[in-house]
């Protein structure tokens, strides 16, 4: 029988995630940086979702579809992973700094933010962002820029960023993530910057892994920061 049900139209969505948390019944996930509704038996085809997509992508039309089941959707909540719903922060939408102009206001005398992009996260970062389009990409661990002074003059200047914590985060996310970061856009190359104690040369298997995944032999370049703050 035909219903409402959403419809989500991959060539405007951005992967920005808005609307997940806008999904009471959790019908919603991004998948290979797209949203996707996961089955139609987990819509109930009220649209709440609608008005919080910048990219106007999602509509209600009318289809053939399985009845809205509420006990599915019970059950299917109790299920979904919280790297779902954390992806899907408001904050977390896609912004390319690229060419702006800066307020002199929010940067120190002498000192600019060479940050060219939001956000920096591996885990909130859509391979479908216009910011990697082309880019130089830094990934860079969590504690780097709290350990090296001149972290923006030295590594981030010029570069697309990208940061993680290979001992607190899911590996394999990880590298299935960069991998589709790699594939779909045309990365001119990898600089990578983690902290000299054992558990941070994590990020260098997963950056590794990623490339061999990809196809692409990119070249690598990888910089160690000691606890002290200084190159190793």
């Amino acid at each position: 029988m035909k219903r409402s049900i959403v419809f989500i139209d991959e060539d405007k969505c951005n992967g920005c995630g808005l609307c997940i948390p806008n999904c009471a019944e959790g019908a919603i996930k991004l998948i290979d940086g797209k949203a996707k509704l996961m089955e139609d038996k987990f819509c109930d085809g009220l649209g709440a979702c609608l008005g919080h997509c910048p990219q106007d992508a999602i509509t209600i039309i009318e289809r053939e579809a399985q009845d809205f089941d509420e006990e599915a959707v019970k059950r299917h909540i109790g299920t979904v992973a919280t790297p779902a719903i954390t992806h899907a922060c408001p904050g977390s939408m896609a912004m390319d700094f690229r060419g702006e102009k800066r307020d002199a206001k929010v940067v120190l005398p002498g000192i600019g933010s060479e940050l060219r992009q939001w956000p920096v996260q591996l885990t909130l970062v859509s391979p479908e962002a216009s910011y990697f389009k082309n880019a130089d990409l830094l990934v860079a661990a969590d504690c780097v820029p709290f350990a090296f002074p001149n972290f923006h003059a030295d590594f981030l200047a010029g570069r697309s960023l990208i940061i993680g914590c290979p001992k607190l985060d899911d590996a394999e996310f990880y590298v299935d993530k960069l991998t589709q970061i790699l594939k779909k856009n045309n990365i001119k190359g990898i600089t990578l910057v983690n902290m000299e104690v054992p558990c941070c040369f994590g990020l260098q298997s997963i950056v590794e892994e990623a490339v061999e995944r990809s196809g692409k032999p990119l070249p690598i370049s990888q910089t160690v920061i000691t606890i002290r703050g200084e190159k190793q």
